[in-house]
């Protein structure tokens, strides 16, 4: 029963994650957000108290089912491991805990990550490795498949589905989920949770509370017939089945080898009571109370683990139109990068920020991409080659998990200003090729671009733009339909902090 639970709660948990880094529309996150801020770093880092609360009251009841439920990665470990089952059965066997291994990875990860190191720590993050393979690999195979989707209902007059474009937004960025996948597989396959246990740093965290939790899985030694079965088919290769013991700082609960034991030498309750029930009652009804027991604790934990989704979930849609499709541009070299609004600073953002590029894979204006920066490597930076930032949209805002985007609404987005256009003289049509534009003017949301007489003095001197940098919030409007190839004849140099006005 408890491992029934377990599979049930943690396919949920991966296909409802998995669900939001691949919807491209809005929909799923509107439903679907919580399951992130469940996430644990990332609950650390925007200072989440419920969550985190709740997360150490779990650990301290139950033990790690985090990690076997609510991890995103972890589930996907146990899917991969399973597959290896398949292949070998019994394939597991003890060894100890790595500790020169394990811990000097949890104190390079807190370093990296109280200096603002974001490439280093952003590796090592569970949640942040899962997001970087669903939005650089399967989320491009999802849109390829709509596409085709769209295709055959456009043939048929039907407009059930639409086309959306299928782009590289960052060949590092890809090669890193793809080697993190491939690790992740042969690891998973051969040798179950080796990752979990020697590398993951919330892993590492967890594995502290973990050891005193109230629910533990324990030897009944009278029942022990030291078969090994347990040993070789735990995943976290915690189980010393010779001397009947279980490292609960690596246990994450998943209930296989209970399954696995065909002695019922294996029981999940606290082994304190367990054996005081041992002392004043008759064996037979011992082993009927443990039934019963075991059932009540299985309800209890996906009770439990269900209240989560209790967490609010937002509700407000966001209908996203759009310009003509232009030619791709080459992206300007920003003295400054920029951010999101609602990330107050590029610091805010260094610190904050955990890779997991769900605000990049939810953009609807394709706006957002994983910088390239090694500092701030995976961390979203926007820029207006295929879109622009709309006033009106505040989706990333609204599913960032971490607290490096805060929550803003569409009011007080058009008044912060993370960036100011700048005129580039010798880029501008007018100039160029003698024809009249005002492209950049007509299409500014805010009004901070007119168009001007080059020289006051010539009546037919040509218009250019002129920037109100008071007025300017920065959305990259005007860098966007600038007609001007292959650099924009105007563009969005960002701010070191976001400004209201």
């Amino acid at each position: 029963m408890l491992r029934k639970i377990r599979i049930s709660l943690a396919s949920v948990f991966l296909i409802g994650l998995t669900a939001l880094f691949l919807d491209f529309t809005g929909t799923a996150h509107h439903w679907l957000s919580w399951m992130a801020k469940m996430q644990a770093l990332e609950a650390v880092l925007a200072l989440n108290a419920v969550v985190i609360a709740l997360l150490v009251v779990l650990t301290l009841v139950f033990g790690r089912i985090y990690c076997s439920v609510i991890c995103p990665l972890g589930v996907m470990q146990d899917l991969f491991g399973w597959l290896g089952k398949k292949a070998k059965k019994n394939r597991y066997s003890y060894s100890k805990e790595v500790k020169w291994l394990r811990y000097p990875v949890m104190a390079v990860f807190i370093i990296a990550l109280l200096a603002g190191v974001g490439s280093l720590f952003e590796l090592l993050a569970p949640y942040s490795a899962f997001g970087r393979i669903m939005t650089m690999i399967f989320q491009p195979l999802w849109k390829m498949g709509n596409n085709v989707l769209a295709s055959i209902a456009e043939h048929y007059d039907s407009y059930a589905f639409y086309s959306v474009d299928v782009w590289m937004k960052s060949l590092p960025v890809l090669i890193i989920a793809a080697l993190t996948l491939v690790i992740l597989v042969v690891l998973a396959w051969r040798n179950g949770r080796t990752y979990c246990n020697t590398v993951c740093p919330v892993g590492t965290v967890l594995s502290f509370l973990s050891r005193f939790s109230w629910l533990r899985i324990h030897f009944d030694t009278d029942k022990c017939r030291n078969c090994s079965l347990c040993t070789k088919n735990c995943k976290a290769a915690c189980i010393d089945y010779k001397n009947h013991t279980v490292d609960y700082s690596r246990c994450v609960v998943c209930g296989d080898c209970i399954e696995s034991c065909k002695f019922g030498a294996l029981r999940y309750d606290n082994a304190h009571l367990h054996k005081k029930a041992q002392d004043t009652s008759a064996s037979k009804s011992d082993a009927t109370k443990s039934d019963v027991d075991t059932s009540k604790r299985s309800f209890l934990l996906s009770s439990s683990l269900l209240a989560t989704a209790a967490l609010a979930q937002e509700k407000d849609k966001i209908f996203d139109g759009g310009y003509i499709d232009l030619e791709d541009k080459v992206a300007p070299e920003r003295q400054t990068p920029l951010t999101p609004p609602g990330s107050l600073s590029v610091q805010n953002m260094a610190q904050h920020c955990t890779g997991c590029l769900l605000c990049v894979s939810e953009c609807p204006n394709d706006v957002l991409r994983p910088s390239t920066d090694l500092m701030h490597l995976m961390q979203p930076v926007m820029s207006y080659e295929r879109g622009h930032c709309r006033p009106e949209c505040t989706r990333c805002s609204e599913v960032c998990p971490a607290g490096a985007i805060k929550p803003i609404d569409r009011e007080e987005k058009s008044s912060i200003q993370i960036g100011h256009a700048v005129w580039i003289k010798k880029n501008c049509v007018p100039i160029t090729d003698g024809v009249e534009c005002g492209n950049c003017a007509r299409h500014c949301p805010v009004g901070a671009i007119e168009m001007i007489p080059l020289d006051e003095n010539d009546e037919e001197s040509p218009t250019v733009p002129a920037v109100n940098e008071a007025v300017c919030i920065g959305c990259g409007a005007c860098e966007y339909v600038c007609p001007a190839r292959p650099y924009s004849a105007i563009y969005v140099e960002g701010h070191e902090v976001h400004r209201k006005i």
